[in-house]
């Protein structure tokens, strides 16, 4: 059995909900919902009878708050609070860091990875390429670091991937979603880049505005892409690729296939030892996430990848 520790809660974020639920086979959903994460309740509810991964378990959580930590452990069937996240080196056998704020990251997943505990660290993994480098400088001793939206595992996305080659060649790439491009870009570049796989970005141009946020990334002889996040619209995250041949619209709604296919691969990785996703490709897609940042800031100069 793979005992899992979960780190959380960032604001509106309820991963480490919803993640310990998956894991563990159980949730509270009266619990779930007095938070305000009705949404949560509703795709568990719906998918009771998948809920749970053999051989792993989330056995202890952290918060700041221990009302928070106690909350979550009530609602997932987790058996250890822990006061100092640290506490958890010795008592497990890998860490979920259930966070998508990125600024925290490098602080929180240091004792583990100096500890050699494998890691899974929510998107993005990081904001800034001081910390990029940071992990990319443990990864590359090899340590353990697993991060990605979990977008690349959406079946909306694979049965899309299946089907590319009946779009012929691909000239237009275009996503949209709710939000921010700090926190959801991700999303949309993950999910761009698990059904084009072979794509590798030339530049960025961040050519919007904060709450309006538009990025063109050029490829090396692929498709123009287009990601559009805007905090006003309703919820969404839609792809469209746009073929010489067809065109095709991608409409991901199943967050919990998703959740569960990711927090799969986590565990078979944990497993194997070894991250099953290669720290480059997450590397690739961190670094458009931070040159459409400085892009931006640069009043939409564009930012070579080369």
């Amino acid at each position: 059995m793979i005992r899992i520790g979960i780190i959380g809660l960032s604001e509106g974020n309820a991963h480490p909900y919803s993640w310990s639920s998956i894991i563990n086979g159980r949730f509270d959903g009266a619990e779930i919902n007095r938070l305000g994460y009705p949404a949560v309740t509703a795709y568990l509810e719906a998918n009771r009878d998948t809920l749970g991964i053999p051989d792993a378990a989330v056995t202890h959580v952290w918060c700041q708050k221990r009302i928070v930590s106690e909350s979550i452990a009530q609602s997932s069937g987790i058996t250890t609070v822990v006061e100092q996240l640290d506490e958890m080196v010795g008592q497990v056998d890998a860490v979920i860091l259930g966070r998508d704020d990125p600024e925290n990251h490098v602080a929180m997943a240091k004792p583990f990875i100096e500890a050699k505990i494998p890691i899974f660290i929510d998107k993005p993994l990081a904001y800034s390429r001081e910390d990029l480098e940071w992990f990319a400088g443990h990864a590359r001793k090899g340590r353990f670091i697993m991060s990605c939206s979990s977008m690349r595992y959406a079946n909306e996305c694979r049965v899309a991937k299946q089907e590319l080659a009946n779009l012929g060649n691909i000239e237009l790439v275009t996503a949209v979603g709710k939000k921010d491009w700090k926190k959801y870009g991700i999303h949309l570049l993950e999910a761009v880049f698990t059904v084009m796989e072979d794509l590798k970005p030339l530049s960025v141009q961040h050519i919007g505005a904060l709450d309006r946020e538009i990025v063109h990334v050029q490829t090396v002889r692929g498709p123009d892409v287009m990601l559009h996040l805007f905090n006003s619209i309703s919820g969404t995250f839609q792809l469209s690729f746009f073929g010489t041949n067809n065109w095709k619209l991608v409409d991901i709604r199943n967050s919990y296939s998703m959740f569960r296919d990711n927090l799969i691969e986590f565990v078979r990785s944990v497993q194997e030892g070894k991250a099953r996703l290669p720290f480059e490709d997450t590397y690739r897609l961190i670094n458009v996430i931070l040159a459409a940042n400085e892009s931006r800031l640069e009043n939409g100069k564009r930012i070579s990848l080369s």
